[in-house]
């Protein structure tokens, strides 16, 4: 596997804790545990990094369009843009909630200077939100299966030809843990709605999976207007 591209220590400012924390303050802290190499979430960083990698290597000649959801500090993206041969031919829209996150982003972003990676604010569930970068080539779905409910889930899964090529490749992430391991249950709905299943990655002694899907039917039409799924409260499984 391919090694992990490291950004320097990200200070997203000071926290205030209270009796508990605000969801804003939870994500920021959520992404320190990055800067632990051996943590768990840089491993499945590593595996997220690998999968996309693979997916530029193999996208057709030409511009590459890519979207990401809750892209969070982009690390992801930015971090395989950051060497990649291919990098100018993407084009990339990363679309974050919290603006601390994207402020992060968008630093590391300059640093690697990549203009052709736009991070935007904004409600990664409303499909308007990727209007200027559709049909997409790569769509990037990490850190969004842990807080939706099944329901939503597959709702995600299914919107996507919608949001991509024919051809498109969907990387995602879902971590196993709770009552019920759900991520036989996330391959299955891909499976369900017609995706290819690429790769699917996991390592002993974590609760992580990541996966790669291709989309090999017909180009659907995009769907404005759509809200893909509602978060529930922060848990266990956030940012799945």
């Amino acid at each position: 596997m391919t090694s992990l591209v490291r950004f320097p220590r990200i200070v997203a400012g000071a926290l205030r804790y209270s009796q508990a924390m605000s969801e804003n303050a939870f994500w920021v802290e959520w992404h320190r545990q990055y800067d632990d190499p051996e943590s768990p979430r840089s491993r499945r960083l590593a595996a997220v990094q690998q999968q996309l990698r693979d997916a530029i290597d193999h996208a057709p000649k030409g511009r590459i369009r890519l979207i990401s959801m809750c892209a969070g500090q982009g690390r992801d993206v930015i971090g395989v843009l950051a060497d990649h041969p291919r990098s100018g031919e993407v084009d990339a829209l990363l679309v974050e909630l919290n603006p601390e996150l994207v402020a992060d982003a968008q630093s590391l972003a300059d640093a690697a200077n990549l203009s052709n990676v736009k991070i935007v604010t904004g409600d990664a569930a409303l499909t308007n939100s990727y209007a200027e970068a559709v049909p997409a080539e790569i769509i990037m779905v990490c850190g969004v299966f842990g807080r939706p409910s099944d329901e939503d889930i597959k709702q995600i899964i299914t919107e996507l030809p919608h949001l991509g090529t024919q051809g498109a490749v969907a990387i995602w992430t879902k971590e196993g843990v709770g009552m019920v391991d759900r991520r036989p249950l996330v391959r299955s709905f891909f499976t369900e709605v017609g995706f290819e299943e690429i790769t699917y990655y996991t390592e002993e002694g974590t609760t992580f999976g990541v996966g790669s899907n291709r989309w090999n039917g017909a180009p659907l039409p995009f769907r404005p207007d759509r809200q893909m799924f509602t978060f529930r409260d922060v848990g266990a499984e956030a940012r799945g």
